[in-house]
Formats: C-alpha cells, sequence, structure tokens
C-alpha cells in the first residue's frame, strides 16, 4: 500500500561523461529522507526519464535500493511500447521498488479511451508490483477522466493516479473515481497541493521538492496530522516560490537551483533539453529564500 505524503520527482543527477550518478543518487535520497519525504519517484519527468534508456532505468531503480533508507522508491514508466512497460515494471519489482509511475502510451494519441484502458489492464496483469496512472496531457497527449479511472481501479494491483493536468476540476471527478482507501491521488501541480488536500488527496509527487522539499513535507505531515491552520499559512508562504520554479524551464531549472545549493555536482540535462544558467537559477532561489528560506 502506498502512503500518503511528498515524493519528490527526483532529478537525475549525471557525470562529467553523460552517465548516471550513483553516487549523485544516493546525496539525493539522503536529502528527501532527511527532509521529511514518504518516498520518491526515479526516471519520472523531471528525472528525464524519457531520456533514459529502459536499461538506465532499470540500473537507476538497483543502484537505488541500497542507499533508500526510510523512502518507498517508485519508478517511472513513460514508454508506448506494452512489452517494453511490462520488462520495466518486472525490473522495479525485483529490486525493490514500491510502485511504477505509468504515463500512457503517448505516441497513439489518437487511439480510444477504451483502447488506453485496456493497455493499462494488460501492465496491471503481468506486473509485480502495484501501478499508479499518470495523467500528464501536455507531455502524453493522451486525457484521462474519470471514466476511464473506474475500470482500472477494480484491479487488485491499481495503486492510484498521479494528475499533473492543473486542470482542478479533476480533484473532484478523480477522487469520486477512486474510491478505496488503499488507493493513492497525487497532485503534481503544487499550486494546487491545499486544493487537493481538501479534496481528500494524499499528496504530491513534486518537481519543485527537488529544491523545497523539507517546506513541502511540513504543510503534507500539518495537514493529515490536523494541524490544518498552519498547513494553510505555510501553504501560502510556499506558494509564491512554487510557482517561480514551475514557471521556469523544468527539469533544468531545477537542476542549475539544485547544483547552486550543492545538491548536485552538475546541472546538466540531456539533450534536446537545455541546461539554465547558474544567474537564472540564482533568481528563482531568491524567490525561494524570500519565501521559505534556503535549506528546504
Amino acid at each position: 500500500m502506498i502512503q500518503p505524503g511528498v515524493y519528490p520527482a527526483s532529478a537525475t543527477p549525471f557525470t562529467e561523461k553523460g552517465r548516471i550518478d550513483r553516487n549523485g543518487v544516493a546525496r539525493l535520497l539522503s536529502f528527501f529522507e532527511a527532509s521529511g519525504c514518504q518516498g520518491v519517484v526515479l526516471a519520472g519527468t523531471n528525472g528525464e526519464g524519457p531520456s533514459l534508456s529502459a536499461v538506465e532505468k532499470r540500473d537507476l531503480i538497483q543502484m537505488a535500493q541500497p542507499v533508500k533508507g526510510s523512502l518507498d522508491l517508485i519508478l517511472g514508466v513513460a514508454t508506448p511500447s506494452l512489452d517494453e512497460a511490462i520488462w520495466l515494471c518486472k525490473r522495479a519489482g525485483e529490486f525493490g521498488a514500491a510502485a511504477v509511475l505509468l504515463m500512457p502510451p503517448y505516441y497513439f494519441k489518437s487511439a480510444t479511451e477504451q483502447a488506453i484502458v485496456e493497455w493499462y489492464l494488460e501492465v496491471l496483469e503481468k506486473s509485480p508490483v502495484p501501478i499508479i496512472a499518470y495523467n500528464f496531457p501536455k507531455a502524453s497527449g493522451i486525457t484521462f477522466r474519470g471514466e476511464m479511472l473506474e475500470p482500472l481501479s477494480q484491479h487488485v494491483n491499481f495503486a492510484g493516479c498521479k494528475d499533473s493536468s492543473g486542470h482542478e476540476p479533476n480533484l473532484v471527478e478523480f477522487r469520486q473515481a477512486i474510491q478505496s482507501s488503499n488507493q493513492v491521488l497525487f497532485v503534481g501541480d503544487e499550486t494546487l497541493l491545499l486544493p487537493a488536500l481538501k479534496a481528500g488527496w494524499s499528496g504530491t509527487i513534486s518537481g519543485a521538492a527537488n529544491v523545497i522539499a523539507r517546506f513541502l513535507s511540513a504543510i503534507v505531515r500539518d495537514w493529515f496530522e490536523g494541524n490544518r491552520d498552519s498547513a494553510e499559512e505555510k501553504f501560502k508562504l510556499a506558494l509564491p516560490a512554487i510557482q517561480a520554479l514551475r514557471n521556469s524551464t523544468q527539469p533544468a531549472m531545477n537542476k542549475a537551483c539544485m547544483a547552486s545549493l550543492g545538491l548536485l555536482e552538475r546541472s546538466d540535462v540531456r539533450l534536446p533539453l537545455v541546461s539554465e544558467s547558474e544567474s537564472g537559477a540564482l533568481k528563482i532561489l531568491a524567490i525561494v529564500e524570500e519565501s521559505v528560506g534556503y535549506g528546504v
């Protein structure tokens, strides 16, 4: 069972030669654990998952396993290949992932909703780990509706949904579609974090948590501990930082900010992405400092 909380959509650290930096992964996981996060998503959108090969994704979950501490590991899977998606789910199971965050088969934008549901059901049936459906129409070209989630939610291997659409009506629609207390709903657009919590959602899988993990964790922790006024005040403080991070080029700006904060040795991103400048990162971090302070 996936637990509520904050799950950073972790950046993927690279070496000078462009390979995954094993030591960098260990440092990031230690930072996220110390920041109060429940778990972490590897090779997701902010982790440049589409730029990683299937073998690299397998290696990433394998190298993260011995250094995860108390974090739950979730592997991001974004591929239109049914066989590759199932293969990655099996590798995630081998190396102790708690779940897979699965984007729909994005190449096939003309596929019917029923075909998308059947694609997910095939993966659900063959995966050894639970599946979290990932609704991100801007990236996938495929939009989930509540009617699509309902049949998936009946499968024993369905763990829940992440919604990065930024479409606020989904907070109610998806909550109605997913009724089980054993299934989670994570918001990807952190500007909707407080409305999502009020609508009964489970927390966030967050790109901004690469930079402000501790503050986001405090908001969600306060909420679930019943300190609702404190959660609301902290959310108001964090909102300018969240907006500044979300309005910048991601994941490049997250990596530039993380490098400036000493969380990453390098801010490199893989082509076709382009790295952000240190000066740009410092402008964003000035807003972060004013909102919630450094070291968060």
